[in-house]
């Protein structure tokens, strides 16, 4: 009898937001990942979409890892009528709490803050969902182990495998009916000063493989000299240095960099350093738990946070604010997306003594990359904001692997896959790695769109 399977690309297909992939095999159906979209708004309003299949059908929910792109849709998801596991490695799992948990309160303020001053076109503003939603959620967590096959039924089986990238991320593979499905999630870098260096699958039937550096090799720069140098020049002019930071794992390497010029005596002593983002915080304590995931030790962990200041209210950031003294303020979001540092940008944005130092990628449509772009105004809160602040980029920090690092990845699949699809990536990005992996491999790899339905024979 004639056995096939249907792969729904629900998200991240032709974009770097919104990872959802719909598996449907003989007896069971399977969400990988279930992501938010973030960027501009044509993107941002696919979150508000019914999915065009009925929730309830899947029977589980695996997730690569806790970033808001890969995770930030399971309220929705529950909201919509799903109630089944959503399983992960535990510090995915205790991630996504965290970013759920913030999402939430983030929308149901900015609802509030729309309603009271009137900047919305909705009567009234709502959020994609509310806390009520999240704490709906959170039940049906299960935790499973990395590097482990974990029996499904008869014949389907899951392995988590380790991937870089961010605390507990994985890549996922799925063997069903004796073909091997592997889906990369976020893979992370070779050298990464926190974590280790990913696994590589050995062998794919059907690969989905992330492009987001697909077209693309991270510079080969010293970051911490590049850091220095733009703490020193900030201070020098008395102005603040503003790192807009993804709360998990980036705002931790930068708290180690930093710390590891302190300990070399290159950053002023005087300087403050001051984390003010909840969520990082939050994600801080989980490197004291998941101490296995990380190359810290429990006393490097401790003398990092020694010289960084935590913020631990509002008002406290408004202390800040009103303190004249340079110094360097670490908050999210790391795109500038919302949160913390937008309370920031709209007292300094304006001050040419300012910098504003990205440290990561930024999604087409986000404030970052307007400000990468050289934007000379930004808009939130309603208003528009001049942009006088100096505008840095410090690319060495990517958690995501380049061009050369995902052909490494994919390197050691000794059989070419049947079916190879190239995801979560702008589409420059993804028909670049589309040829590279034609020249190197011979492999012949489809760029799917928006809700394409590819049909698989087992």
């Amino acid at each position: 009898m004639r056995r096939s399977a249907n792969i729904h690309f629900l998200g991240a297909a032709g974009t770097v937001t919104g990872s959802k992939y719909l598996v449907e095999l003989p007896g069971k159906t399977i969400l990988v990942d279930c992501g938010m979209f973030q960027g501009v708004k044509k993107l941002r309003q696919l979150n508000w979409q019914q999915l065009p299949f009925d929730v309830s059908r899947i029977d589980f929910v695996l997730l690569t890892h806790g970033h808001m792109d890969h995770t930030g849709f399971l309220p929705r998801l529950v909201k919509m009528g799903y109630n089944g596991p959503i399983r992960g490695t535990a510090p995915t799992l205790d991630i996504a709490e965290i970013i759920l948990r913030d999402s939430a309160k983030i929308q149901e303020e900015d609802a509030g803050r729309a309603n009271e001053k009137g900047f919305t076109k909705h009567d009234p503003a709502v959020p994609l969902y509310d806390t009520d939603d999240v704490d709906r959620t959170l039940p049906l967590f299960e935790d499973q182990q990395d590097g482990k096959w974990i029996a499904i039924d008869n014949n389907i089986s899951v392995r988590f495998q380790y991937n870089g990238h961010i605390l507990g991320a994985t890549f996922i593979e799925i063997e069903a009916h004796g073909k091997r499905f592997v889906f990369s999630g976020d893979v992370g870098r070779i050298l990464d000063p926190l974590l280790k260096a990913p696994q590589k699958p050995q062998k794919a039937d059907v690969l989905l493989i992330e492009s987001t550096y697909g077209d693309r090799f991270h510079p080969v720069e010293d970051v911490e000299v590049k850091l220095q140098r733009i703490v020193q020049q900030t201070a020098a002019k008395g102005g603040t240095l503003i790192i807009p930071s993804f709360a998990v794992e980036r705002t931790q390497l930068l708290m180690y960099l930093l710390w590891q010029l302190d300990r070399s005596n290159k950053l002023p002593s005087s300087l403050p350093v001051i984390m003010d983002s909840p969520m990082g915080a939050s994600v801080l304590e989980l490197f004291h738990k998941h101490a296995q995931w990380h190359t810290l030790s429990p006393q490097e962990c401790t003398e990092m946070c020694r010289r960084i200041r935590l913020v631990q209210s509002f008002k406290e950031t408004w202390d800040i604010i009103d303190d004249p003294q340079p110094k360097i303020i670490i908050a999210g979001s790391g795109m500038v997306t919302g949160g913390r540092v937008l309370t920031y940008l709209q007292q300094y944005i304006g001050r040419p003594e300012t910098t504003v130092m990205l440290a990561g990628y930024q999604a087409e449509g986000t404030r970052g990359r307007q400000l990468l772009e050289g934007a000379g105004e930004l808009k939130f809160y309603g208003k528009y904001y001049p942009a006088r602040a100096r505008v840095e980029y410090l690319q060495g920090l990517s958690g995501h692997a380049d061009q050369r690092e995902l052909l490494d990845w994919a390197g050691d699949i000794t059989e070419a896959p049947e079916k190879v699809y190239i995801v979560h990536g702008e589409p420059q990005a993804s028909d670049i790695l589309r040829v590279k992996l034609n020249d190197l491999f011979g492999w012949k790899a489809e760029i799917p769109e928006l809700y394409d339905i590819k049909e698989l024979n087992l």
